[in-house]
């Protein structure tokens, strides 16, 4: 089994240090890089394309949310899991939107950094309670401020197997349904939730909680 390559940047050489330590002796993962900017960190990548970047958010020139972007633009496939101190929601969004796959505070643990990395290098998205509880405040906040948007119940379970990462097939299959018309339906869903890509849905069905345990 290839191991997931994990390219680590933040502006705090100490943060480094102890992510390294963190996942030194894990054998599912090898470190292939280290940066303390986000210039820095993008040529290096240009040159050694890891699976999954950690990275800080608040950075000096740079930051998270621009470097995502751009790393994106470049190498749409290398996933980014987001780091920062605090879970605001303004840059909850900012980050998702540049296409981060999750995000978690710097004071998460082992367990739940390992799950993170193991979760987004497999195509899914993670985030720690703290910013999940975040996002459904900011939801009920919102409350009646904008037009609730319809979906219609077949939806809402499409919607719920997206999540849990079915493909197309695999959900006609679930649902006994063609897949042609499974793939109208995904088309509907992302047009009412005014987004082009999975991230962005699951944004949309976490602030609308739409997803179910």
């Amino acid at each position: 089994m290839s191991k997931i390559k994990v390219f680590i940047l933040d502006d705090h050489q100490m943060l480094i240090d102890g992510l390294k330590a963190l996942l030194m002796n894990e054998k599912q993962f090898e470190i292939i890089g280290i940066a303390n900017t986000a210039k820095d960190a993008l040529e290096q990548i240009g040159k050694n394309t890891p699976d999954v970047v950690l990275s800080d958010i608040n950075m000096p020139e740079m930051d998270g949310i621009a470097f995502t972007r751009e790393l994106k633009k470049n190498h749409p496939q290398v996933k980014v899991l987001a780091l920062s101190m605090f879970g605001e929601k303004s840059t909850i969004s900012e980050i998702l939107d540049a296409g981060a796959s999750g995000y978690i505070l710097k004071n998460t643990g082992k367990e739940e950094l390992i799950n993170a990395l193991l979760k987004i290098s497999s195509g899914g998205m993670f985030f720690s309670d703290e910013i999940s509880a975040e996002m459904m405040k900011a939801m009920s906040e919102r409350g009646q401020k904008e037009e609730k948007v319809h979906l219609t119940e077949r939806e809402k379970e499409i919607i719920n197997l997206i999540a849990k990462e079915y493909s197309n097939a695999q959900i006609g299959e679930a649902l006994f349904i063609s897949e042609r018309t499974v793939e109208t339906h995904r088309k509907n869903i992302f047009r009412k939730a005014n987004t082009k890509t999975v991230v962005g849905l699951m944004k949309f069905a976490m602030e609308n909680k739409l997803i179910s345990d």
